[in-house]
């Protein structure tokens, strides 16, 4: 946070593989006062997932609730499984002055966008397909089915690039987030950000 007031909200999206979680939670850890939102899902925890620290883990009842009652910023059915933004967790951490950063699919970031809130969007890239899915296949217990599933959506998503502020292509972890990181910095500096520190500043001249 370079100034007082609001957070920022960040958005990062990237096909399924393409590494974005990995990429926020190193960038979280090296940028003060900037956050991620950890999202709710309906899907069970995978080995080494934690309830609280990875996903906020709910039934698919509970959450169905939460999506009726408007507690989502937004939320998708993603091969199967219910993901969802908590729209007071996020307002909370920006009404405290964090900046915060959705990790959520482009079918997810339209939602949010629609909502009328200010963001700023990157879209992490692979290298190309076939990094793509190398990645999906070496990380995966997902069947052959699946894979082709996740890889057709995968097409489906790098051609809406073009809806975000930002494109980061990861091609290698720390170069990936530190021109993440270098977003992050130029966006606290835009005018709008920095306005009431400058005309602090100006007052003194």
């Amino acid at each position: 946070m370079s100034s007082k007031g609001r957070g920022l909200l960040f958005i990062v999206s990237a096909p399924s593989g393409a590494g974005k979680t990995t990429l926020v939670e190193r960038l979280v850890e090296l940028v003060p006062h900037l956050r991620m939102s950890r999202s709710y899902t309906s899907r069970g925890a995978r080995q080494g997932e934690a309830d609280g620290v990875d996903y906020n883990f709910v039934t698919r009842d509970r959450f169905d609730a939460m999506a009726a009652a408007g507690e989502f910023l937004e939320w998708a059915d993603v091969f199967g499984n219910l993901y969802g933004t908590g729209a007071a967790d996020a307002e909370t951490m920006l009404a405290a002055g964090d900046d915060v950063v959705l990790v959520i699919d482009v079918q997810g970031a339209r939602k949010v966008r629609a909502r009328g809130l200010q963001t700023c969007a990157v879209f992490v890239m692979p290298p190309s397909f076939d990094v793509l899915e190398q990645r999906l296949r070496g990380r995966s217990k997902d069947s052959e089915g699946a894979i082709q599933r996740r890889l057709q959506v995968a097409r489906d998503e790098v051609a809406a690039f073009t809806e975000y502020d930002f494109v980061v292509v990861n091609d290698e972890v720390a170069a990936a987030v530190d021109r993440l990181r270098a977003i992050v910095v130029a966006e606290r500096a835009r005018l709008q950000r920095m306005q009431r520190d400058a005309d602090t500043i100006v007052e003194t001249f």
